[in-house]
């Protein structure tokens, strides 16, 4: 089998490092980027599993586990990118069956849904033999799944606009509070009526709220906003939405 590295200028410092073994298709070769494929979406796996997502680890491993064979199968029969194409297909349409959409108008599975697909590419750069590419792109994936949700927290915690899903004890209330949100400083951009909740006994809404008052967005996080509204009497239920 001819070592495809001939065919690009890279040269990636893990196979030098390693030796003309690991660039090359044996079964030393195989079982080291299967292995690489399989460690690293058992990683991810294990951070999205820890947080309750749909996608956990078994699925992660065996999307990035497969794009490692298919890329594999197209390096030793066909020396074209067929098999990963197809999976790059696949992987795409699995994670957009991860996003779910809730009754509380919420769209949830989106980062779950990204990382799977970022995991088969992965399994795809481990498969092809470009270590390197796989280890560097592991590291910015856990990274960003580990530490930018503290930091995507904080700045959405501060920002002058917000969404919250709102349930009230009556229809009746919704004036009150409105004008309570008015009287704080604050103004609503929009009100949508929650169809799923008809029946229940109550009134449910999703409510666009922007902060105007200058007190509010120097001093006050949207946590503390909630909190306080949901003292109200005729508040059944407010969270806000992500």
């Amino acid at each position: 089998m001819p070592d495809m590295r001939i065919f690009f200028s890279f040269s990636d410092p893990i196979v030098d490092l390693l030796g003309e073994w690991a660039g090359t298709l044996t079964v030393g070769s195989i079982l080291l980027r299967l292995s690489m494929a399989t460690v690293f979406a058992a990683v991810i796996g294990c951070e999205r599993a820890s947080k309750r997502h749909s996608a956990g680890l078994r699925t992660f491993i065996l999307v990035s586990l497969a794009s490692a064979i298919a890329m594999l199968l197209d390096l030793y029969f066909f020396q074209l990118p067929l098999l990963s194409a197809a999976t790059v297909i696949g992987v795409a349409m699995l994670s957009g069956n991860s996003i779910l959409f809730s009754s509380r108008n919420q769209i949830k599975g989106l980062t779950t849904s990204a990382g799977l697909w970022t995991c088969g590419i992965i399994g795809l750069s481990a498969g092809a033999g470009f270590y390197t590419v796989a280890v560097v792109s592991f590291l910015f994936l856990l990274c960003i799944l580990s530490w930018l949700p503290a930091v995507e927290g904080w700045l959405t915690n501060r920002s002058n606009h917000f969404e919250v899903h709102l349930e009230l004890k009556s229809r009746s209330n919704l004036q009150d509070f409105v004008t309570t949100i008015r009287r704080l400083g604050m103004s609503i951009d929009d009100i949508e009526s929650n169809a799923a909740y008809l029946g229940s006994g109550l009134s449910v809404y999703t409510v666009m709220i922007s902060v105007s008052s200058q007190e509010l967005k120097k001093y006050k996080t949207h946590s503390e906003i909630i909190q306080a509204l949901s003292t109200l009497d005729y508040i059944y239920h407010i969270e806000e939405m992500r």
